[in-house]
C-alpha cells in the first residue's frame, strides 16, 4: 500500500470519517496536554531517589533522545499523512507484521497512559479528601471524560487548552515563589547551582535509568500523529511535533531545576515520595498555594486524560481500518460526531483500572511500550529514506536520513538497557500475546497481514 492510499483513509466526512479541523495551535496544545506538565511534580520524588538529586539532568537525557526521535516523527508524518503513528510506519516502511508487533507493543503505553491520568487524580483526592472512596473518584473521572471525547473532538481541544493554559500560569508561580525562597536561603541557598544536575551520589547509569522514568512524560510528541487525518493541513505536522517537544522540554527542565535546588532530598515528602505534588506545594506556598496548585495539576492530568483517551482511540481505528484487531467496531466513526465512540468507551473502561495500581508501576510498563515505538521509528527513517528510496546522494541526506535517526536509535536502544525490569517482564509478556494472535491470524504467516483496502 502507498503512502497515497493511507493518506486517504478515513478521511470522508460525510461517510462518517474523521474530520480535518486542527489547526497548529490546537495540535500542540493535544501534544502538551497529553505530556501533563504538572506530572514533574508527580513524579519528582521517584527520578530523584533514582538519579541520587539529579532530576533535571535526567530530563535534559531525555529531551535530547525526544528531540532527534521528533525529527523521525516529522519526516514520516508526511510521507505517510495517516493516523496510526508508529505501527503505521513501520507498517508501510518495512512490513506489516512487524507494524503490527511494534503497534500491539505501543498499545500498552497508549492504553495505560489514560488511565495513569486517572491514577494521579486518585492520589491527589486521597491525601485532599480522604473521606472520599477511590473508586468512585475513578469512576466519576472515567465517565465525565469518555463522555467528552466521545461527543467532540473539537471542543475536547479546546477544553484541553484552557486547562493547559491555567496549568503552566500556577507552574509558572510557583517557579517565581521557590526562586525566592532559594535567594533567601531556603533549600540549596541559592538559584544558581550545578548541584542541581549532579547530587554528590549521582552517575551517568543513574542519570540513565532515570531517563527511562521520565520518557513517559514526553509521549505526546508522538500521540500528536494521531491526529494527522484531523489536521487542518499535513504540512503543519512536523512543526507540530517539534514544538509539542521543545516547549514540553523547556518547562519541564526550569521547573524540574528550581524543584531540585528547592528539595536537595526526598525528606520533607515524608511518606508521600510516590507522588509528593501536594507536600511540593504545602512546602513552598502554604495550604492555600497547596489548594491552587494541585487544582491546576488537576486540570492539566484532566488535560492529558483527554488528549490521551482521544489519541488511542484513534490507534485502535486504524489498526482495526486495517484489519490488524478484529471487529467492526474498531473502525466505525460516528457519523454525526465524528469520533471512533467504540474504541473510546473501551479506553474508558480501561481506565477503571486506575483503582488498584500504582503509578511507579503504571509507569514502568508504559516506558516499555514508548521505547519501542521510537526505537522503530527512527529505524523507520533508515528503511524508508536511506534504503528504499536511496535518498543519500549528498551530506545533507546522508546527514538526516541515516545519521541523525542511526544516533537516535543507538540513544532509545542505550535507554533501553536500564528499564525496570518489572517493565521488560510485562512488556515481554505482552509482546508474547500479540505475537500469538499474529501468528494465528495470519496462519503461520502464511497469510500476511493485509490492509481492508488491498
Amino acid at each position: 500500500m502507498t503512502a497515497t492510499s493511507t493518506s486517504g483513509l478515513g478521511t470522508n466526512t460525510k461517510d462518517g470519517g474523521l474530520a480535518r479541523n486542527l489547526g497548529l495551535v490546537a495540535l500542540v496544545g493535544l501534544g502538551l496536554g497529553y505530556m501533563t506538565p504538572t506530572v514533574i511534580f508527580d513524579t519528582f520524588g521517584t527520578v530523584s531517589e533514582t538519579t541520587a538529586g539529579a532530576v533535571p539532568s535526567a530530563y535534559l537525557a531525555a529531551l535530547v533522545v525526544m528531540a532527534l526521535t521528533a525529527l523521525s516523527y516529522g519526516k514520516l508524518v508526511m510521507a505517510f499523512p495517516s493516523a496510526g503513528s508508529a505501527y503505521t510506519y513501520v507498517r508501510e516502511t518495512m512490513h506489516p507484521n512487524l507494524g503490527f508487533m511494534v503497534g500491539w507493543s505501543s498499545l500498552l503505553d497508549y492504553l495505560l497512559l489514560p488511565m495513569v491520568n486517572a491514577l494521579i487524580i486518585k492520589l491527589y483526592v486521597e491525601q485532599m479528601l480522604p473521606q472520599v472512596p477511590s473508586w468512585l473518584v475513578v469512576l466519576v473521572y472515567a465517565v465525565c471524560t469518555t463522555t467528552l471525547v466521545a461527543i467532540t473532538m473539537r471542543g475536547t481541544s479546546r477544553v484541553n487548552l484552557v486547562l493547559l493554559v491555567t496549568a503552566v500560569v500556577v507552574m509558572a508561580a510557583f517557579v517565581v515563589i521557590a526562586s525566592y525562597q532559594l535567594l533567601q536561603g531556603e533549600g540549596a541557598g541559592t538559584l544558581v547551582s550545578g548541584r542541581a544536575f549532579a547530587g554528590p551520589e549521582t552517575t551517568l547509569p543513574l542519570v540513565l535509568t532515570g531517563a527511562t522514568v521520565v520518557c513517559f512524560s514526553f509521549i505526546g510528541f508522538d500521540a500528536v500523529t494521531m491526529y494527522a487525518e484531523e489536521a487542518k493541513s499535513p504540512k503543519i505536522m512536523p512543526r507540530a511535533i517539534m514544538l509539542t517537544v521543545l516547549l514540553g522540554g523547556a518547562i519541564f527542565l526550569v521547573a524540574a531545576y528550581v524543584t531540585q535546588l528547592r528539595f536537595p532530598d526526598n525528606t520533607p515528602f515524608g511518606e508521600f515520595t510516590d507522588d509528593p505534588l501536594p507536600q511540593i506545594a504545602r512546602i513552598v506556598g502554604g495550604p492555600a498555594f497547596q489548594a491552587v496548585l494541585v487544582g491546576a495539576a488537576f486540570m492539566a492530568t484532566v488535560a492529558s486524560g483527554l488528549a490521551s483517551h482521544a489519541s488511542v482511540s484513534r490507534m485502535l481505528l486504524v489498526m482495526g481500518r486495517n484489519g490488524a484487531l478484529p471487529g467492526k467496531a474498531l473502525r466505525w466513526v460516528n457519523p454525526r460526531t465524528h469520533t471512533p465512540v467504540v474504541n473510546i468507551i473501551i479506553v474508558g473502561a480501561v481506565c477503571l483500572l486506575a483503582v488498584d495500581l500504582s503509578l511507579e508501576l503504571v509507569s514502568a510498563f508504559i516506558n516499555f511500550g514508548a521505547l519501542v515505538a521510537f526505537t522503530f521509528v527512527n529505524a523507520s527513517v533508515i528503511a524508508h529514506f536511506a534504503i528504499r528510496r536511496r535518498e543519500l546522494r549528498t551530506p545533507r541526506e546522508w546527514i538526516v536520513n541515516a545519521v541523525v535517526p542511526g544516533i537516535a536509535t543507538l540513544l532509545t536502544a542505550l535507554l533501553w538497557t536500564q528499564l525496570h525490569s518489572d517493565a521488560l517482564i510485562a512488556g515481554g509478556i505482552w509482546a508474547a500475546i500479540g505475537l500469538t494472535y499474529l501468528i494465528v491470524y495470519t496462519r503461520g504467516f502464511r497469510r500476511p497481514m493485509a490492509s481492508l483496502e488491498e
